[in-house]
């Protein structure tokens, strides 16, 4: 049996029943989270251009378009509200995938289940479900072979696994669905070559979301693709793929942001503001700060002076800067006034980045920085090797709800905020109908 009829097999078999509580809980967590990125994400140039190209070319159908209220089909409404969660970096990630399920997944999850009329347990059956299939998968890959880790590569498959599960498709049409996905989702090479990282396509999961929502349709209607897709060792370890499927899930071990800027910047900005606040340093008192980490992380653009909000995201030394000179709240999100400060330029200058060969080997298990801030002929030092939100330094629940309530500040009233969160942690018990008048709500943001 090919590897995408066995995960076929798979999604069209799991029941709710068979969720643990664990990941139950971490599937209305990633819901939050999500919400709160694409309500802060939804007027950025990214998911404002993405919006207003998407409602000129694709009719109306039953999917909702988050905080505008017009119905599109599935793929169109899931591909819109991603490119609002993706916008601003502040999307929850999983370190086996290297990559960001939630934004690709809960709005083609969400999306499906408009059009299929599901109820609030087979919507969080279905996001377990894509989280599961698209982590796996993405990491049953050879890291070091790839020229690009860009998540839009593999959230197709995870976009397709949670559309198929609420469709109730059989298993047969899954596979096809499944091939067809990964065959045509976005190769991406080139934001692994390019030096122009602050673009608005970034990591491709919008437009790979589409697809992977959009090979539901094509299967159902005898399109076919290589099923045999993940049986190539060269590309896919499918043994990894199969192993223990449906005993624990992937969503138990997802990570959540504090900063809106790319993951492998984090735990230097977890050292930088833990030596900054224990003695009490000044910005200007600092005079060179070292950052040692893994070598994929010296591959971001890590521009000085960024020109974009997207560049600034892909930057370690302008992320310390805004963290070091602002403050870590300015981080939630980053906004866009940071960019041409000649104070946050000139710390940013400041940085020097280097690899450290110890803390590459941890990589992509772990997304380590030893941070060493040289001030005033004293020299103080830092290791962080899992940054606030990794599974083994989590994010407590009030803390995620303050993420939220700080990205959504301004753009929901404190009692639509209130009623958000008590919406989604009540999801089975009526909240669920709640959630969606929320998201459907035109004009929130």
């Amino acid at each position: 049996m090919w590897t995408t009829s066995c995960l076929a097999e798979f999604i069209s078999s799991l029941r709710a029943q068979d969720v643990t509580p664990v990941a139950w809980k971490m599937a209305k967590h990633c819901l939050l989270d999500l919400a709160g990125a694409a309500l802060a994400g939804f007027k950025t140039g990214a998911a404002t251009s993405l919006r207003k190209a998407g409602c000129g070319l694709l009719g109306p159908g039953l999917a909702t378009l988050w905080f505008d209220g017009r119905q599109f089909p599935a793929p169109a409404a899931a591909m819109m509200n991603s490119a609002a969660a993706s916008a601003l970096d502040v999307d929850d990630g999983h370190r086996a995938a290297g990559g960001h399920p939630g934004a690709s997944i809960i709005p083609a999850a969400l999306a499906v289940a408009g059009e299929v009329g599901a109820d609030a347990p087979e919507v969080l059956t279905a996001i377990v479900v894509g989280y599961e299939v698209g982590v796996r998968i993405a990491a049953a890959r050879d890291f070091t072979a790839l020229d690009t880790l860009s998540t839009g590569r593999w959230c197709a498959y995870g976009a397709a696994a949670a559309g198929g599960f609420l469709r109730q498709l059989p298993p047969e049409t899954l596979a096809q669905a499944l091939a067809v996905a990964g065959v045509q989702a976005p190769g991406l090479s080139a934001a692994g070559y390019s030096s122009v990282m602050g673009n608005h396509v970034k990591e491709g999961i919008p437009w790979s979301t589409f697809g992977g929502l959009f090979a539901l349709t094509l299967a159902e209607q005898g399109f076919t693709g290589p099923t045999d897709i993940l049986d190539h060792p060269s590309y896919y370890d499918r043994e990894r793929i199969r192993d223990g499927l449906g005993y624990g899930f992937a969503i138990e071990s997802v990570y959540f942001k504090r900063y809106s800027c790319c993951r492998w910047s984090h735990s230097a900005l977890d050292a930088l503001a833990a030596i900054v606040e224990e003695q009490q340093l000044e910005p200007d008192s600092i005079h060179k700060i070292e950052v040692h980490t893994f070598s994929r992380a010296l591959r971001l653009n890590n521009a000085v002076a960024p020109d974009s909000l997207e560049a600034a995201q892909y930057s370690i030394p302008f992320s310390l800067a805004v963290a070091a000179v602002l403050g870590r709240q300015a981080l939630l999100p980053m906004p866009s006034q940071c960019l041409g400060r000649p104070d946050l330029v000139a710390f940013a200058r400041k940085v020097e980045l280097q690899v450290d060969s110890d803390l590459d080997r941890m990589f992509p298990v772990k997304a380590p920085a030893r941070v060493i801030v040289k001030s005033g002929g004293t020299q103080y030092e830092r290791l962080v090797v899992d940054a606030l939100g990794d599974p083994a330094n989590p994010l407590s629940v009030p803390a995620l709800q303050s993420k939220f309530r700080t990205l959504s500040g301004g753009l929901l009233s404190p009692a639509d905020q209130d009623a958000m969160i008590a919406a989604i942690d009540h999801l089975e018990q009526g909240g669920y109908r709640r959630l969606l008048d929320l998201l459907s709500t035109p004009g929130t943001p």
